[in-house]
C-alpha cells in the first residue's frame, strides 16, 4: 500500500481534504494520517474518524493493519 493510494481514497469521499499519510514502519500497513477537511465540519472526533473508517472502506480489514488519526475541521 502507498500513501498516495490512501490519500486519493480519501479525497474520492472528501474532496476538500487536505491528506498527510506517514508510513510508521516501511511496510505498508501501520499509517498515520493527518486529515483537515470541511467534511467534518459540525462532526465531533470520533465521527470524523468513523468518516475517514468509511472512506478506506475493506482497507480497514486487508492491508491497513493499523491506523493512527489526526483530524480537523476547517472553518
Amino acid at each position: 500500500m502507498k500513501a498516495e493510494d490512501i490519500i486519493n481514497r480519501i479525497r474520492e469521499t472528501m474532496p476538500s481534504a487536505e491528506v498527510k499519510a506517514y508510513d510508521m514502519t516501511g511496510g505498508g500497513d501501520h499509517w498515520q494520517l493527518t486529515i483537515q477537511a470541511r467534511e467534518f465540519n459540525g462532526l465531533n472526533l470520533v465521527e470524523q474518524h468513523q468518516l475517514v473508517y468509511k472512506a478506506l472502506g475493506e482497507w480497514m480489514h486487508g492491508p491497513i493493519h493499523a491506523l493512527s488519526l489526526n483530524t480537523r475541521s476547517v472553518d
